[in-house]
């Protein structure tokens, strides 16, 4: 027990050892939080699933960069109507009115408008229409869609339900005939001519959220008001959920990459990849490496020639073309990736304890322990393995940085497993889409710093371990 409370003791006295045992469980936390809120398959059925990102903005920044902007960047925005404001008779029809506004403060125009529609239920055979108009702060109105809801078939019974399964988007800004509308628009609104052809070409968000300024456009600002008008012919009929997407230039804590992927939840599924990676490979090479160099350097002879012999061949053989052959082969998949890194982990380590259980078999109580008949598992678990149990656990602490530091190097090559979102992935993706060149800072410094200061936590634990695996580094006290 005095002995534990000292090596503890000497652990806690180090500076070095409180910072990494703090950054420890900041790591611990957020992987602790990320399996308690995200599901197992999150990587095939979320990160890897266009649709699920289909609302949101591309490549845009981080929300807190308005801290340091004054607030210039438009926000993203997603506004969700559930029930309707208003219900009046319009000749055969009832109209059903969801309305939304959006208040445009900043010298931008939106990237894109979408328009989704869920759970739209009827009881007539005649489907309803559905009508998307907005009124700007000029009290000028447009007409942005229409849309006609699919009419039952002759097996369907009422209520009539559309759009359960997968929500109707409408993005405003891929409508053809809204070009025609917007060059109306401007002929009334403002006299000006252009052809539905310049009107593409222009933008339609500038038109719908702009007005004209010296043969350009510029922001309107102020209260826009969104109408989703839903024409039927009963009064029961209605829409689940209206929901208005206005594409920003920022969003979220870490903002989005080039498929709109929030990538704080990426960054966040990466905490207990690293962790299981770096744990699970640093354990099973430790394991393997200090019960092979005990058994080495314990029994000797032909045993240990064959171990020796082995540790030569594996630290010589190159590691990235057997990784690349064996993903050819099994797959690129995270057991695969760890596997390789546990295989050629071990043999250094055993090296290493030989050579200490080389020094250590020599001393009188193990030769006292022999005199007395002990088997030699005995020896080596009672008397060998606690002299060189310090340096086995500052090795594994060691083997975590490195192993999160080679998933991500592979991950990088595009060696890592795509139904797993990790750091390294996420750099690789950043690279191949150009970021650095573009500048899209927050999909490349992320997920590099995160890597980095995995790493760290584990090389302060180690170095905070040096003083109690070596006796002449402690400070007496």
């Amino acid at each position: 027990m005095s002995s534990r409370r000292e090596f503890f003791s000497e652990f806690w006295a180090s500076k070095t050892a409180k910072v990494g045992v703090l950054f420890l469980a900041i790591v611990v936390f957020f992987s602790l939080y990320t399996v308690a809120t995200f599901p197992l398959d999150y990587g095939t059925r979320y990160w890897n699933n266009p649709k699920y990102w289909a609302d949101n903005p591309k490549l845009a920044m981080p929300q807190w960069v308005n801290f340091f902007t004054g607030n210039n960047l438009l926000l993203h925005r997603m506004i969700t109507i559930s029930a309707p404001q208003k219900m009046y008779p319009s000749g055969a029809y009832y109209v059903k009115s969801y309305e939304a506004s959006f208040d445009l403060d900043v010298d931008q125009f939106p990237t894109f408008l979408t328009l989704k529609l869920e759970s739209v239920s009827f009881f007539s055979p005649k489907a309803p229409a559905i009508v998307f108009l907005v009124t700007r702060p000029d009290n000028r109105t447009i007409e942005l869609s229409k849309i006609t809801v699919e009419p039952p078939l002759s097996t369907e019974e009422p209520p009539y339900v559309r759009y359960v399964d997968e929500p109707r988007r409408l993005l405003v800004s891929g409508e053809p005939q809204l070009s025609i509308t917007l060059s109306d628009f401007l002929l009334k609104a403002y006299n000006l001519s252009f052809e539905p052809g310049q009107v593409a070409y222009i933008g339609y968000e500038k038109v719908i959220f702009g007005e004209p300024c010296y043969g350009t456009f510029k922001p309107l600002k102020g209260k826009y008001l969104f109408t989703v008008l839903l024409y039927a012919k009963d009064a029961r009929d209605q829409i689940g959920k209206v929901t208005i997407v206005l594409g920003g230039q920022v969003y979220g804590f870490m903002g989005t990459d080039l498929l709109g992927r929030d990538l704080a939840q990426g960054l966040l599924f990466g905490f207990p990849v690293a962790l299981l990676i770096g744990f699970a490979t640093s354990v099973l090479s430790t394991l393997i490496g200090a019960v092979l160099g005990i058994a080495s350097g314990y029994v000797g002879g032909r045993l240990d020639d064959v171990i020796q012999r082995i540790c030569d061949v594996m630290n010589n053989m190159p590691q990235l073309p057997l990784l690349i052959f064996l993903v050819f082969i099994f797959g690129n998949k995270l057991w695969i990736i760890v596997a390789v890194l546990v295989i050629f982990g071990w043999p250094s380590l055993a090296i290493v304890v030989r050579s200490m259980v080389l020094q250590a078999k020599s001393s009188s109580f193990i030769d006292a322990a022999i005199s007395i008949g002990a088997p030699r598992w005995w020896i080596m678990a009672r008397h060998i393995f606690p002299q060189v149990a310090p340096f086995i656990l500052a090795q594994m602490i060691f083997f975590t940085p490195a192993a999160i530091l080679s998933e991500a190097a592979l991950s990088f090559l595009g060696l890592g497993d795509p139904s797993i979102p990790t750091w390294g992935q996420i750099l690789e993706q950043g690279f191949h889409s150009g970021a650095v060149f573009l500048g899209h800072w927050w999909w490349i410094l992320p997920p590099g710093l995160l890597i980095v200061f995995s790493a760290v936590t584990f090389v302060l634990i180690a170095l905070g371990l040096e003083p109690v695996v070596n006796p002449r580094l402690r400070r007496w006290r």
